[in-house]
């Protein structure tokens, strides 16, 4: 018996498993900041085209070594998303995790097509006090920011969360799941 090499990719957060209803098969994906490929592999695996963009070549080559073990196709480009902002399109979904910079947020909400949502979910000011993620402030959530980062968006659904991450640590996060009206 041969056994498959195992490669270990963080789990999706819940709030993508929740929200994964609006990802259709062959509905065009773009995953922004996205590491090591967990919200990438998981919108592949229910069927759409996923371009999935980090700068850290490390974590993108563990991204395509375990979409290659799972068989799936995704492509993934590595660019810096501090630097010139690439064009990339117009997507169905952008998937936007744990990565925040306001001044891109324009950017960013141009990638969504007509339609089409943003799911993003990203830490809260009150993560500092949990002793792990982001302490950084540019990169913190103030409460009820969110929902004002993602105009003209419309918000669909919305959260603001203490949530526990393992049985040792808790996360603070906010969360949202915002469309562009046609």
């Amino acid at each position: 018996m041969t056994l498959s090499p195992v490669t270990r990719v963080p789990r999706p957060s819940t709030w993508f498993f929740w929200q994964s209803h609006f990802i259709r098969r062959g509905g065009r994906v773009l995953d922004l900041a996205c590491g090591e490929g967990r919200h990438s592999l998981a919108a592949a695996a229910l069927g759409a085209t996923v371009l999935g963009v980090d700068r850290d070549s490390e974590q993108l080559a563990t991204a395509r070594d375990a979409a290659g073990v799972k068989g799936l196709n995704v492509e993934f480009r590595e660019v810096d998303l501090e630097g010139a902002w690439p064009q990339f399109g117009e997507f169905d979904v952008l998937l936007v995790f744990n990565y925040l910079d306001r001044r891109r947020m324009a950017d960013v909400l141009a990638c969504v097509a007509p339609g089409g949502v943003l799911i993003m979910e990203t830490f809260l000011d009150a993560q500092r006090e949990l002793g792990w993620g982001p302490q950084n402030g540019d990169h913190l959530l103030h409460p009820g920011e969110l929902g004002q980062l993602v105009k003209p968006l419309e918000v669909v659904h919305g959260r603001e969360v203490l949530e526990p991450v393992d049985a040792e640590r808790w996360r603070a996060v906010a969360s949202v799941v915002a469309q562009r009206i046609q």
